[in-house]
């Protein structure tokens, strides 16, 4: 029977890590600040700020969306999408959770 060694990581770890590979792209860390300075944007509006093709900015738009780090609505031909500042708040709160616990177990380690 097989399984994923996901399984093997807490749930937090894995929201964690998902979290990361979705802001792991340039070109999603740019989407993201297009969307905190409008507060709200229209998918064409990101593909005239970008250096990329419609079809490239949908998938990391895809990305994000799937990662909880936006929202998104199609009404026709327009998609509207905006920060879901919940999560960003959520994981805001979790890495620098992360990143204390790891920082005190530093200052305890030999190298």
């Amino acid at each position: 029977m097989a399984f994923h060694k996901k399984e093997e990581f807490t749930v937090k770890e894995q929201e964690l890590a998902a979290f990361a590979k979705a802001m792991s792209h340039p070109a999603r860390i740019a989407i993201l600040k297009i969307l905190a300075q409008r507060n709200e944007c229209i998918c064409g509006e990101i593909v005239d700020v970008l250096p990329l093709a419609q079809s490239t900015v949908s998938q990391h738009l895809k990305e994000l969306k799937e990662a909880g780090l936006i929202n998104g609505s199609v009404d026709g031909p327009r998609s509207c999408y905006c920060i879901n500042w919940k999560a960003f708040d959520k994981f805001n709160q979790e890495f620098s959770f992360l990143f204390s616990k790891l920082k005190l177990q530093q200052e305890k380690a030999c190298c």
